[in-house]
């Protein structure tokens, strides 16, 4: 069967597109990421998606609108912290978007890659993936690919695969946090938050 899947990054794609192919799923990765800022970093991540997907022979799909729609979502919520409301908003956005696209272009099913990431909360994710099945009337399949080491598999793969791994979740904000601001660099924040 195939799925919409969508992707914050490529490390985070991996295991995830992996482990849905061992359940006979077949993946169509959805790019849609209007939080990912500078535009050189969005361009990193979409290439090393692009990278991806003719490496494992999938169908790419790049929605690159909505960055003002964005703006607006969150707007007012820019100084919070990440794993903040700021970051749910964000990831609601972002789904929501994923399941429209899913129900206008004949998808029954939708799901996504943030669960990879040891960062994020996967019941929230599983909320927020089926608000948004509900609302548009199709099918929500929560994995919580982290699990049974599925970030150190992002890695090896990662590695394997020589795909870009960024540093930082995606957003301007982010870049903000005092981590950042000290230089100080965390393999383990993979993807956005």
């Amino acid at each position: 069967m195939t799925i919409l899947l969508h992707v914050c990054c490529a490390p985070d794609a991996t295991t995830a597109v992996e482990r849905l192919r061992q359940e006979n799923y077949e993946p169509v990765l959805f790019f849609y990421n209007p939080n990912i800022q500078p535009q050189e970093e969005y361009l990193r991540r979409l290439e090393a998606t692009k990278k991806l997907a003719e490496l494992w022979k999938l169908r790419l799909i790049v929605d690159g609108s909505g960055e003002d729609l964005w703006r607006e979502e969150i707007k007012g919520l820019e100084e919070l912290k990440e794993g903040s409301i700021r970051c749910q908003k964000c990831i609601e956005f972002r789904l929501r978007r994923t399941a429209e696209y899913a129900r206008a272009n004949g998808f029954e099913i939708f799901s996504n890659t943030l669960t990879t990431s040891p960062k994020k909360n996967s019941q929230l994710i599983l909320e927020i993936g089926t608000k948004a099945a509900h609302e548009f009337q199709i099918q929500y399949l929560h994995r919580d690919f982290k699990k049974k080491n599925g970030f150190l598999r992002s890695v090896q793969l990662s590695k394997e695969l020589q795909l870009y791994r960024q540093n930082y979740c995606g957003c301007i904000y982010s870049l903000k946090t005092p981590k950042r601001e000290k230089g100080i660099s965390d393999e383990n924040i993979c993807s956005d938050e």
